[in-house]
């Protein structure tokens, strides 16, 4: 299962979530965001010690621009409220697996 967060409550969803979370940065309107979505949909289905979770940039430029998010899809990963890794370009599920 995916939670789809806004501005709002990514702070209380992801910073402040206990556990791994992975968070998939995207827009409605981006090519490789709609590649990316059905893979990081597909891990969520199969793990259930991660939390998974979408923010569409377009929705929330200040935690975007905080992040220094500018190019999407971007992939962040936050355990017990570090950032452990954020990177962007499509990852394949392989790639999301070894960061879990």
């Amino acid at each position: 299962m995916i939670n789809m967060i806004t501005q709002d409550t990514y702070e209380q969803e992801v910073m402040k979530a206990e556990g791994t979370v992975l968070v998939d940065f995207y827009a409605d309107w981006c090519g490789p965001c709609k590649m990316q979505g059905p893979i990081v949909e597909q891990l969520s289905n199969e793990r259930s010690d991660v939390k998974f979770c979408k923010l569409n940039v377009d929705d929330a430029p200040a935690v975007a621009m905080q992040l220094g998010i500018s190019s999407i899809p971007t992939i962040m990963v936050v355990k017990n409220g570090e950032i452990t890794f954020k990177e962007a370009g499509l990852m394949q599920k392989a790639q999301l697996e070894a960061l879990l």
